[in-house]
């Protein structure tokens, strides 16, 4: 929304926040399914009036499930789609009954093989809610929900120059579309499909909401809630050797690197060669060369949400206040789930980096640990705990004037939000456990409606956010190996501003705004490559005090002419840039600050010695998002039970982001960005049809969507080096939309 990505979009289900509280984004896998059990989904841009003490900078989603609301009766469903997609499941609900209570209960199944390559998915969903009003006065509500998953995915480091996706796209596809490829699907010996980018996880989140009416103006409602999450992803060890006169490196896992598709272990079909894998590591003398392992992130989430309501001058004042405290504890270790048929493994590769004043015993200098015989099951390269906790309060008052034609919203928010690491792999007790560390945040927003007549208004809104920064590279450098702390941690501040206009009839609707948003002290990690003994890993590239300018125009309109047509159109305008200069400081591959790009170690964090630079990015476009997008739609009711509807979207503006390229670096001087490559526009034509209709006595409807009807690629990510300007031949990384999709779903309710 507006530029910002998901970290800074806050997403609640039932007023309860579901961003990640290491770095803020969001998982939508892990949700999966939540739309069909919610009863409303409520979407606004800017600094929005959400209450809760940790706001958002680019908008926020909160999506209300079904509770007493929910009417009496159920549904079952089936649908299918491209790519073997399939999905069933069952919905019951008792509604509201004479003795107060109600219960929803929902089940669903998801699966299929993806439109990418290799990407099959499998995912489950469940949910319940039970719910008792005991009286007038109170109510409360118990609701638990899950979607566990298993998917196979395509690495964000997968994408091939353009050159790159007509030459190996075009051969490997076998005449199907070449950016549907992926460089890091394949199978083992034994025919099976494997896979180095597995995903499997489980989130269940429940709540117990209870709700007090404690007279006709005021009431109390409080949320306690909890989540147990398990799950994580695949990720490919190795050992410095070499195979066939190549040096394995981590790399050897990765189908491409900076555009260009590898081929150490490529087979002649374009499927990277898992079989190969397991060849080299059958004749190897010393266990296996290259292993699997599964990055588990669990974590256990506790929270408590409550806010109070009351009225006073005849319901012209409005007062809201309330409570935001949650706690966090997440488990970041990694065991091995496949030897691909070596014997065992050794993971010399990382323990030769823990040093003897950090892990007194086991440590580089016990050879014995170093080189110790791992099997399946057995912990490898990292191991560390994160925690986190957040205390917040929440005010707001709201009032209403001029015969309800003013209203006035002033809010607030006062936190404090603490981190603290324990790492467990690199360091012994006494050495890898921190401090707290601990960042006072808030926000103040105010805003003004003002109703000229029953169909115009103007309104205007305003504030100023102080955030902490995120556990992950924010106040910890590189947790999973290193405790150290980021050389100045510091709030990141937001303010923002918007102002404008809208127009209601019965008929006729248009909504149009211009806001202004300067983002500062935000903390920005980007990839760089090393050199001399260190070539072929990546270290960080670690600044302090970026900056960034978001604005831009926002316009929607409605149009009934008719009862059985509505037109809708939307065009938002964005200008997103960098607007500071910040100068960042390099650390390797285990954190270590590094005085060279060849590994050699600093003297310490910000020390005299420690490699830096100022990266010269001030008025650079910020890339990775589509600064101008729109759409018109047209939705037709041509005859009784049917709904046609059509969607033309356009995005353009969108710039190819940067990386940092380690091969014009030079200590001491400026990194000069250069301009990004303007990616040319891309737009699609969807199109849905739904009918209802009767059968055995039951409504049912039929519903299908064809999106991007006219099968055409364009490109929506991009990446270039700090040092040359982008063009569209030296960009990297490149990935493409989907081609055409399609579902159809068959539902009967009862």
């Amino acid at each position: 929304m507006r530029g910002f990505k998901s970290n800074n979009v806050a997403v609640l289900v039932n007023g309860i926040p579901i961003n990640d509280m290491e770095w803020g984004g969001v998982y939508w896998s892990n949700w999966a399914g939540l739309s069909d059990v919610a009863s409303n989904i409520q979407t606004q841009r800017g600094l929005g009036a959400a209450l809760l003490a940790a706001p958002s900078v680019g908008g926020t989603i909160n999506i209300t499930t079904q509770g007493l609301d929910a009417k009496r009766g159920g549904s079952v469903w089936y649908g299918m789609g491209n790519d073997g997609m399939n999905q069933i499941g069952v919905k019951v609900s008792t509604g509201m009954m004479k003795n107060g209570w109600a219960v929803t209960l929902l089940g669903s199944r998801r699966w299929g093989d993806g439109y990418v390559q290799g990407t099959w998915f499998n995912s489950y969903n469940y949910f319940l809610n039970i719910s008792k009003r005991i009286n007038d006065a109170h109510q409360l509500s118990l609701t638990a929900f899950g979607a566990p998953q298993t998917h196979n995915k395509r690495s964000s480091q997968d994408g091939l120059t353009i050159m790159g996706w007509q030459e190996y796209g075009e051969r490997y596809m076998d005449g199907e579309s070449p950016y549907r490829y992926n460089p890091t699907w394949g199978y083992g010996l034994d025919g099976q499909r494997r896979s180095s980018n597995l995903n499997h996880y489980h989130k269940p989140q429940i709540s117990l909401n209870h709700i007090w009416q404690i007279d006709e103006k005021s009431s109390l409602s409080s949320t306690f809630y909890m989540s147990f999450a398990r799950g994580g992803g695949y990720k490919g060890l190795y050992r410095d050797v070499e195979y066939n006169g190549s040096k394995i490196t981590s790399s050897s896992w990765y189908g491409v690197s900076d555009g260009k598709l590898l081929t150490q272990f490529r087979n002649a079909d374009g499927t990277f060669g898992y079989n190969q894998i397991q060849l080299m590591n059958q004749q190897s003398q010393t266990g296996s060369n290259m292993v699997m392992a599964d990055n588990i992130n669990s974590h256990n989430w506790y929270g408590l949400v409550s806010t109070y309501k009351n009225s006073f001058l005849d319901d012209k004042l409005k007062f809201t206040g309330g409570l935001d405290l949650r706690y966090y504890k997440a488990e970041h270790y990694a065991k091995i789930i496949d030897l691909y048929d070596g014997e065992y493994f050794m993971d010399d590769v990382y323990r030769s980096r823990v040093k003897a004043i950090n892990r007194p015993g086991l440590n580089q200098t016990n050879l014995e640990w170093v080189y110790e015989k791992l099997g399946v099951g057995d912990k490898v390269y990292r191991d560390y705990d994160g925690y986190t906790h957040n205390e917040g309060i929440f005010l707001q008052g709201e009032y209403t004037t001029l015969e309800k034609k003013l209203n006035i919203v002033v809010s607030g928010s006062a936190s404090n939000t603490g981190y603290k690491l324990y790492n467990k792999y690199y360091y012994d007790e006494a050495n890898g456990k921190t401090d707290w560390h601990n960042f006072f945040g808030g926000t103040i927003k105010g805003g003004a409606n003002y109703n000229i007549d029953r169909h115009n208004n103007v309104f205007v809104n305003l504030g100023y956010i102080s955030r902490a920064p995120y556990f992950s590279a924010g106040v910890f450098l590189y947790p999973e190996r290193s405790v150290a702390v980021n050389l100045r941690p510091k709030n990141e501040k937001i303010m923002s501003f918007e102002l404008g206009y809208g127009f209601h009839s019965k008929t006729f609707s248009l909504d149009f705004n211009a806001y202004y948003s300067k983002w500062f002290d935000k903390v920005t990690t980007r990839s760089l490559d090393l050199t001399g003994d260190m070539a072929g890993q990546t270290g960080s590239f670690v600044m302090n005090g970026v900056n960034a300018r978001h604005m831009g125009l926002e316009l929607a309109a409605v149009y009934r002419p008719a009862t059985w047509v509505k037109l809708d159109a939307m065009i938002s305008i964005g200008d997103f840039a960098w607007a500071s200069n910040p100068t960042g400081y390099v650390y390797g591959p285990d954190g270590t600050p590094l005085a060279a790009l060849n590994g050699t170690p600093a003297s310490g964090v910000g020390a005299e010695d420690h490699l830096k630079s100022r990266l010269m990015q001030k008025d650079v476009k910020v890339g990775g998002t589509a600064q101008t997008t729109g759409s018109i739609s047209a939705t037709f009711y041509p005859w009784k039970g049917w709904r046609i509807g059509a969607d033309w979207t356009f995005n353009t503006n969108n710039y190819s982001d940067y990386v940092v390229s380690g091969s014009s670096f030079t200590p001491g001087k400026d990194i000069t960005v250069k301009d990004p490559w303007k990616i040319p526009w891309g737009q699609q034509f969807d199109l849905s049809a739904s009918y209802g209709f009767k059968i055995g006595g039951v409504d049912a409807r039929l519903s299908g969507n064809v999106n991007n009807l006219f099968n055409y690629n364009y490109v929506v990510d991009a990446y270039n080096t700090t040092g040359v300007k982008g063009e569209w031949d030296n960009v990297f990384r490149v990935f493409y939309s989907f081609g055409r999709t399609y579902s159809l779903k068959l539902r009967v309710n009862f």
